[in-house]
């Protein structure tokens, strides 16, 4: 392997599956043409590289929110110039395996809102659901369009020590971080103009005419009036929020924009109201109408979801679809896949102890060392415990926590997760990676954009990979077979 300044400091991390560099220390081939490249570049013109994509980012405008920074809330995505590769078969692989669980998790929605075949077979237990924050009883037995819920979804994949992928959890209420995905491919263009057709990379900038597809489909009209609802500039994804409205052509609209009439939804105009068919919602469950959820909410529109059950409006992704990603559910996916389908599931869960089992407490509280801990209604990196990385004092005061509330928080070994090559202080360094790839469902089944966001966790060592942590992303290239 050379030892030019680029490899001077890449320390694999022991017992770490590296996506560039196999057991024998040599370049894995879907690495070799950007690293020849890579080499053939001075370390004065790589570091010029990595200033440009920070001035494009800045340029864009794109951005990310910290709520508890008191340095500032808005801040430039970190972006690796390094980009990640998946080879044709891995991603042949991770594509069945997405699909098969979208489409379980699709069927496990319809059965909890209707039926609840699932629940009378003692497959999933009653109480689970029902005391799910996310569990709508106002979504019983509503009829949706081609009996989809979960129409855009982004399921985060890691690649343990083994080789092999997981599903660390499935996104399924308002996913994020397209927009990174396709700014990424636009800033690789720009760094590596012509590397990219030269490598065979399948194309990520389809994706927004897909999901204006897939958003088309749930009207009977052929121009349908479709919608992006907000929460509004200060939301943490406001950037994404503009950036798929303009890249669709469609509206971009807060709730002070909309108005119910006669169980229909309207968007005002300065020629008048005009009918919405479809809104793509960015807003959470609990704000989207405060008829029915919070009261107090501004950011949603009051009667939609009396609008919605009559079908004169869609909405995507359906309210309620939040009890599929509900992190005690995901325990039970492996067994919705066998029961639904009579498959084996092809993509692994990690293992995961239910802390409302009094049994697996107490060995999650004996190990905690070994063990990270979530709350089952968490997101963005916020609330869990890495035990390896915590005090004493910490371990205590969080499990403190957990005790008064066992069924609120899983724990899962902390896994070795995959690295990755990126571009840090002039020199190529491994850093824990994680992918999610972007599904979208429709009449015609389930499409996945070929790559996604792969997110970094840019502090050497960290495990988390959270842009809101201090996390970072880097392009995804799937090369085409």
């Amino acid at each position: 392997m050379s030892q030019d300044f680029l490899f001077s400091s890449y320390d694999e991390l022991p017992n770490t599956w590296d996506e560039m560099i196999n057991n024998q220390t040599e370049i894995r081939p879907q690495y070799e043409a950007i690293i020849h490249c890579l080499k053939k570049i001075s370390k004065e013109e790589l570091s010029k590289k990595e200033e440009l994509s920070k001035q494009l980012f800045m340029s864009q405008g794109v951005t990310f929110t910290v709520y508890n920074d008191d340095q500032g809330i808005e801040k430039i995505f970190p972006f690796d110039i390094v980009p990640r590769i998946i080879t044709a078969s891995e991603w042949d692989f991770i594509e069945k395996g997405i699909k098969q669980r979208i489409k379980v998790l699709n069927l496990f929605i319809k059965d909890i809102y209707n039926d609840q075949f699932i629940i009378k077979d003692g497959i999933v237990p009653a109480d689970l659901i029902y005391n799910c924050p996310n569990y709508l009883r106002e979504m019983k037995g509503v009829k949706v369009p081609h009996d989809i819920y979960v129409h855009i979804a982004g399921v985060d994949l890691i690649r343990n020590n083994d080789g092999e992928f997981y599903v660390l959890e499935d996104n399924l209420r308002t996913p994020s971080g397209v927009s990174y995905m396709l700014e990424n491919r636009e800033i690789s263009k720009r760094l590596y103009p012509g590397i990219l057709p030269k490598n065979n990379v399948r194309s990520v900038s389809n994706y927004p005419n897909m999901l204006y597809k897939k958003l088309q489909e749930l009207s009977f009209k052929s121009q349908p009036n479709i919608v992006l609802l907000t929460p509004g500039i200060y939301n943490s994804a406001y950037y994404e929020h503009s950036t798929l409205a303009r890249l669709m052509g469609i509206e971009l609209v807060e709730g002070s924009d909309l108005v119910v009439k006669n169980h229909f939804v309207y968007m005002k105009t300065t020629n008048g109201l005009k009918q919405v068919d479809v809104i793509y919602r960015r807003v959470d469950d609990d704000f989207l109408d405060p008829l029915e959820f919070n009261a107090t909410s501004v950011l949603g529109v009051a009667g939609i979801m009396s609008a919605y059950r009559k079908g004169n409006v869609n909405i995507i992704n359906a309210p309620g679809t939040g009890v599929a990603d509900d992190k005690a559910i995901y325990v039970y996916v492996p067994k919705m896949i066998k029961y639904y389908l009579n498959e084996e599931p092809i993509l692994k869960n990690i293992e995961t102890y239910q802390l409302g089992n009094p049994d697996e407490l107490k060995h999650v509280a004996e190990n905690i060392k070994t063990m990270v801990i979530k709350k089952t209604d968490g997101s963005g990196g916020y609330g869990m415990l890495m035990g390896h990385e915590a005090s004493e004092e910490e371990i205590k005061d969080y499990l403190a926590t957990v005790y008064r509330n066992p069924s609120a928080f899983i724990a899962q070994p902390i896994l070795k997760l995959s690295t990755a090559p990126c571009y840090i202080n002039g020199k190529l360094s491994p850093r824990c990676i994680d992918l999610r790839p972007f599904a979208l469902s429709g009449k015609d089944g389930v499409e996945i954009c070929p790559g996604g966001l792969t997110r970094v966790a840019l502090k050497k060592g960290s495990l988390v990979v959270n842009s809101s942590q201090g996390g970072g992303s880097k392009d995804t290239w799937v090369i085409q077979d």
